[in-house]
């Protein structure tokens, strides 16, 4: 039987792996896609683009590409988000300003996983970086700083707001010194960003349940269809 395949991002346990067996630098990382039944890309504080730097993401790009290839459901989630849409052929590139904290998305095209969405929706913000529209694919969402907030190509769906934050996570988040000081750089503060969540992750809490069920559910009918080929 298979189960949901999620490769999460991996950048940060690969240095660390590296660290602790004192090897200076990381040449390539494989990445093998199998007989999984979807791929999850999550957040991180680098580029997507940093190839040099971090070996990983172009391991991640071409494990996304492969992916929406043979139609496995991929979802992307801030950096996952641009990871996917620069390996599809979109620009990355540094926004005007940062967008940090709760602000508007407006929702301009329907997908089954939005099914309940309001037009216009405040969600959690947490990017510097932004990228274009991959040729071909559906613009799902935008905001005032970001046109590309969500998108579908084919299998893939990306996202790059937050709808994963828990209060656990949000905790974890204002415990990092590098994201209070990009936080107060947005002008934004710790107290603030409780107050905003507070108020909207109860209506973005059903939301989040609807985009993460609804994904889960495709990956359990793909795992399905593999089984069924394997065993036709």
């Amino acid at each position: 039987m298979h189960e949901l395949g999620i490769v999460f991002h991996i950048i940060r346990t690969v240095e660390d792996v590296a660290k602790e067996n004192h090897v200076a630098r990381i040449q390539r990382v494989t990445l093998q896609l199998g007989e999984v039944s979807g791929v999850v890309i999550m957040g991180g504080p680098m580029g997507a683009l940093d190839y040099d730097k971090y070996p990983g993401l172009k391991a991640e790009a071409k494990l996304a590409r492969a992916a929406v290839s043979v139609g496995k459901p991929v979802l992307g989630v801030c950096l996952g988000h641009q990871i996917i849409a620069t390996a599809l052929g979109a620009k990355l590139k540094s926004g005007d300003a940062p967008e940090i904290g709760f602000a508007p998305i407006k929702c301009i095209d329907r997908h089954d996983y939005f099914s309940m969405w309001n037009k216009t929706v405040d969600v959690l913000h947490w990017h510097n970086d932004v990228v274009s529209l991959p040729e071909g694919a559906q613009p799902l969402a935008r905001s005032a700083k970001t046109k590309v907030q969500a998108f579908r190509f084919g299998s893939a769906l990306g996202m790059q707001f937050h709808l994963e934050v828990t209060p656990t996570l949000l905790e974890e988040w204002l415990d990092e010194s590098s994201m209070v000081k990009d936080l107060k750089a947005a002008g934004g503060s710790k107290s603030q960003l409780r107050e905003a969540f507070a108020e909207y992750n109860p209506q973005l809490q059903p939301l989040a349940d609807q985009v993460f069920s609804s994904f889960a559910a495709r990956c359990n009918s793909y795992g399905q269809s593999l089984l069924q080929a394997q065993q036709g």
